[in-house]
């Protein structure tokens, strides 16, 4: 009783429990998969994947399970903070059941995909429960309140997404699933995490280093938001020779922001370069993106997915380590500062993300290798902050403060 009780005291706890169980099992997942497909165990016949791409699994999984637990545990314990409202039960409680139900079965599905359409009915469910308390929220007025109604719109883009991939699974043209996973993608993870990092990294940064003064211009929070969006529509109507159109302007941007919040005395303080490392990800992706694109006429798809791993796996990836770290400690009552376990734990996953991405790029020997050994990276640094930092989430505060 008291463990079901401090885990469902606050949003972050629930919905980070959820999401880090789901990564490891995801992660652990892929990494037999890409060392089955590359010889080097015997491959598991999975009657799912006689229906979808293993690729689509993933990119669903990934995007709609893994990162979207960990998205919605945050915008739903910062986001009413951000409006000076403190979020009851009832809105995050229905909607975690619906989610962790709804990804049992999706995860069932491999043996049994009947099974598949049900789960991500329950998933659109929750998602949609998250969506309309996040609107609800949205409507209280406030000083910053472009944050929470660009946060909201976001999870709405995403229901889209995840509602078009269900319309696959029940039988509809494959252009669906693309779309759902571009929506997944481009319409609500890239805008999600550059609007928190718009809104949060100048000020963790400002908090810690006396008289750093926040940089946060509202043109450059919609210019890469717009980016965003556009590059998921140009890429779903393989207009990809074109994107370069959309892509080096947003990734100018993006380098200027990383330049603009850096100061040398962030490389002093750990648990900030993390989240400026990590960020300097997104400018590197998107010049990855644009080169890809321009080069689209002579060499199609040189890059591979090279660029799109430099966005999830150094940015999300790693931004994600540093966001819900502090969120943990600040909500278990501990002082925010890093740990041998986070910083070990970010290393691995910047190792991973950069055997990934060179895992894509011409002339790289032994590509498969490096694959499986980024996918094993990102299993172990994972793991690493698992075993430090989630049994907090089933802890009462030491402060004995609620939440």
């Amino acid at each position: 009783m008291r463990f079901r009780a401090t885990v469902f005291a606050a949003p972050h706890r629930a919905m980070f429990l959820a999401g880090t169980l789901q990564a490891l099992v995801a992660m652990a997942f892929w990494v037999i998969e890409l060392g089955a497909r590359s010889g080097f165990w015997l491959p598991v016949s999975w009657p799912l994947f006689t229906l979808l791409p293993p690729i689509w699994w993933h990119a669903m999984v990934m995007t709609a399970g893994v990162l979207a637990f960990f998205v919605f545990g945050f915008i739903l314990t910062a986001g009413p903070r951000w409006q000076g409202y403190d979020l009851p039960k009832h809105y995050f409680l229905p909607a975690f059941g619906l989610l962790s139900g709804g990804w049992l079965l999706v995860w069932a599905a491999l043996w049994w995909p009947l099974l598949l359409v049900a789960g991500l009915m329950l998933v659109l469910a929750g998602w949609l429960a998250v969506a309309t308390s996040l609107t609800v929220i949205a409507r209280r007025p406030a000083a910053e309140r472009q944050y929470i109604v660009l946060s909201a719109a976001a999870v709405w883009a995403g229901a889209a997404g995840l509602a078009a991939f269900l319309g696959f699974a029940v039988g509809g043209d494959p252009a669906l699933a693309r779309a759902g996973i571009g929506l997944l993608l481009w319409g609500f993870l890239l805008p999600m995490f550059l609007i928190v990092t718009h809104r949060m990294l100048p000020f963790f940064t400002a908090s810690a280093l006396p008289g750093y003064v926040s940089y946060q211009p509202r043109w450059a929070l919609r210019g890469v938001l717009a980016a965003s969006l556009s590059h998921g529509l140009l890429d779903f109507l393989e207009l990809r020779p074109w994107l370069w159109c959309v892509d080096l302007p947003a990734a100018c941007v993006m380098l200027h922001l990383t330049w603009r919040w850096w100061e040398p005395r962030v490389a002093g303080q750990r648990m900030l370069a993390v989240l400026h490392i990590a960020f300097g990800w997104c400018g590197l992706a998107f010049l990855l993106f644009a080169g890809q694109s321009l080069l689209w006429t002579m060499w199609p798809g040189i890059l591979g997915l090279a660029p799109v791993h430099a966005l999830t796996l150094g940015y999300f990836s790693a931004m994600l380590v540093g966001m819900i770290s502090r969120v943990t400690l600040g909500h278990a009552g501990r002082r925010v500062a890093p740990d041998a376990a986070m910083w070990q734990a970010f290393w691995l996953m910047q190792a991973g993300a950069l055997l990934r991405v060179a895992s894509d790029l011409p002339a790289i020997p032994a590509a498969q290798s490096l694959l499986l050994a980024s996918g094993a990276l990102w299993f172990a640094a994972f793991s690493i902050w698992t075993v430090r930092y989630v049994p907090d989430l089933w802890r009462p505060r030491i402060d004995g403060r609620p939440g």
